[in-house]
This record gives C-alpha cells, sequence and structure tokens, in this order.
C-alpha cells in the first residue's frame, strides 16, 4: 500500500469518526439520535450567508444591524440572532450549519450539514429575479449533489448511503413565489398566465419533483414546512390584523403541499416525510403574541419608525433599531427577530415528530 493511499484511508477513518463521536455525544446529552446531519432548502427566513458572497444580489444582510445579537455578527442571516434553522438545528444536537457558500471544497465543515437557502429564492427559478443573483430550489439541488459528490470522496459507499439515509432533510419554501413572482404582475407574467388555483398546482407540481431529486441523492428524512402566512408580516398588516387576502392566496398551496406529503408517504414508505403546519402555527403565535411575551407585534424592531407599521421590507445599514428586541415578533418588515424564531421553532418540535 502506497503512502498516497495509506493517507487517504487514514483521512476517512478519521472523518467518520468524527460522526461517531458526535452521535455518542448525542446520546450521553440525551438529544436526538437519528440525524447525521442536516440539508436546508430555503428563501431569506433560512439564508445563513449564502447571498453574501453574490456580488450582483441585492438580497443580503451581511451588514449591521442584522447579526448584531448573533456571535458571529453580521453572517446573511435576516434577524437580529439566530434563524428558525439555527434552533431546530440546536434541537437536533446538530452544531449551526455554515452555509453552501462557505464550505465549498471545505472537506470536513461539511460533515453535519449544509445551508442552501437563498434569500429571494422561490420554488420557480425565476422566483426573485428582481434582486439579482438568487439561488433557486433546482440550483440548491444541484448544490447538495456536489456536497453529495464530495462526500463520497471522503468516505466510503456503504458509510455515505447510511449517513445520508439518517440526515434531515428541512425545506420551507413556496412564500416568495407569491411575493417576488404572483403578486408582481408588472414584472412577471405568472398571475396573467395562471389563475390562483393552477398557480398552486404549478408550485406543488414541482416542489414534489424536486422532493424525489434529493430522496434520489439518497436522503430520506424529510422536514416540509408550510409557505409561511406572508399576510402576517408588518409590511402586510394593517389595524394589528393579518392580510386575509394574501394569506389565503398561500392556503391554496399549503393544502395542496399537505397532500403531496401525504402522496409521498404513501409512495415512498421507507422514507419519512414530516409535514409542519407553519402557517398554522404562525397565525397563532401573531394572534397571541402577547402571551409568548411579545408586546409588539405589527412593526418591525429595525426598519420601521414610529407609526409606520414597519412599511420597509429590510433594514437598512446604520439604522437603529428598538431597545427592547426580545418584545417584538418582527426584526424587519419580513422577517422574526431571534426571539420569534425560538418561539416558531418551539412550537415546531411541540407539534410535530421530526425530533
Amino acid at each position: 500500500m502506497d503512502e498516497t493511499h495509506t493517507t487517504m484511508m487514514m483521512k476517512v477513518a478519521c472523518l467518520w469518526i468524527l460522526i461517531i463521536a458526535a452521535s455518542l455525544a448525542m446520546e450521553a446529552n440525551g438529544d436526538a439520535t437519528k440525524y447525521t446531519a442536516m440539508y436546508v432548502f430555503g428563501d431569506s427566513l433560512t439564508d445563513a450567508g449564502n447571498n453574501k458572497y453574490f456580488i450582483d444580489s441585492l438580497a443580503k444582510a451581511d451588514y449591521l444591524p442584522y447579526g448584531m445579537d448573533f456571535s458571529g455578527g453580521p453572517t446573511g442571516r435576516f434577524s437580529n440572532g439566530k434563524i428558525l434553522v439555527d434552533f431546530i438545528a440546536e434541537m437536533v444536537g446538530l452544531p449551526l450549519l455554515p452555509s453552501y457558500a462557505d464550505v465549498v471544497a471545505k472537506g470536513e465543515r461539511i460533515l453535519f450539514g449544509v445551508n442552501y437557502a437563498s434569500a429571494g429564492a422561490g420554488i420557480l427559478r425565476d422566483t426573485g429575479y428582481l434582486f439579482g443573483r438568487v439561488i433557486p430550489f433546482n440550483g440548491q439541488i444541484n448544490n447538495l449533489r456536489k456536497t453529495v459528490s464530495q462526500l463520497r470522496g471522503q468516505l466510503h459507499g456503504n458509510e455515505v448511503s447510511k449517513y445520508l439515509a439518517n440526515a434531515l432533510v428541512f425545506v420551507d419554501l413556496g412564500a416568495n413565489d407569491y411575493l417576488n413572482n404572483y403578486l408582481r404582475p408588472k414584472y412577471y407574467p405568472s398571475s396573467h398566465i395562471y389563475n390562483l388555483e393552477q398557480f398552486a398546482d404549478l408550485l406543488t407540481n414541482l416542489y414534489r419533483r424536486h422532493i424525489l431529486e434529493i430522496q434520489g441523492l439518497g436522503l430520506r428524512k424529510f422536514l416540509i414546512l408550510e409557505a409561511s402566512p406572508i399576510g402576517c408580516c408588518p409590511i402586510r398588516v394593517h389595524n394589528m390584523k393579518c392580510n386575509a387576502t394574501l394569506n389565503h392566496m398561500v392556503a391554496m398551496f399549503n393544502t395542496r403541499l399537505k397532500s403531496v406529503v401525504h402522496d409521498l408517504r404513501s409512495n415512498y414508505p421507507g422514507s419519512a416525510f414530516t409535514y409542519v403546519p407553519t402557517s398554522q402555527l404562525f397565525q397563532s403565535l401573531f394572534d397571541n403574541a402577547e402571551a409568548y411575551g411579545f408586546k409588539v407585534k405589527d412593526k418591525a424592531c429595525c426598519g420601521g419608525s414610529a407609526g409606520s407599521n414597519g412599511t420597509k421590507p429590510v433594514c437598512f445599514k446604520n439604522t437603529v433599531p428598538c431597545r427592547n428586541r426580545n418584545e417584538y415578533l418582527f426584526w424587519d418588515g419580513a422577517h422574526p427577530t431571534e426571539a420569534g424564531n425560538r418561539i416558531v421553532a418551539a412550537l415546531i418540535r411541540n407539534t410535530t415528530s421530526f425530533y
């Protein structure tokens, strides 16, 4: 056996030892042990910093006051601190996931999972193009393929298969296909081509196809979130009430998505598909915000002055945010505060069995 082969074998052994050690540590801590890693697909609610590397993208949050309460500072997360997937990762005993752009060709950092989410992205390829470069669902899956290839170069075939089969796939997409596509008839033809039911069918059919592409790569455990109630964002709220018309549009998609998940469960019994009623959970949180400790639910902590109802969708550079951030449900006009994300994560845990 030559020296190069020996070195490669030692590296493979070391990488696999890291995975085993992590599993043992999770057992010792009493945390979930059924996930080796987590792979995240989404938009600005889950982007951990992929877009910040794109010079030609406007959908970025890599500046203060974004990240002012995050240990790593402004990483690209659209919040003052942690985002939803950060809390989900903690719940299942995994570390915070690096964004794909951070881990390209960096070996060991991909072992516990990768975040592929891209702010402004949607299920449809052209959703969000007004922001410049974003990574749509199919592009995020292409990046997963590259990660899987990396894993196959680091681990033995059987180990990779077992590793992937026990990883968690987190998917949260769909809201932008309305906000930054269908509801912008000046820039997108979709509302002229499809009525609402047809558009929801278009989205869910493509969504199903993409989920099966991920499954075809060896992933078997899926956490599928409903599209969020876009009518409850401060930029859409009026007189302390969510925009029912917008929420109804998204509900048409979510109803179909639930059927897709049911269909996947029936036809692919070797995989686990967990459906998360995110829209219902967030609506309940919004309606009962005070009971959860939030004094302000209809205005943004950053990006909206008093009485403006947080009409600015993002928090601009050098904006001075509110001081009592834990009392605000929303950080900017469209994204929750760290405190809001923490509660949503807890509600997901209490209403599902993915962990």
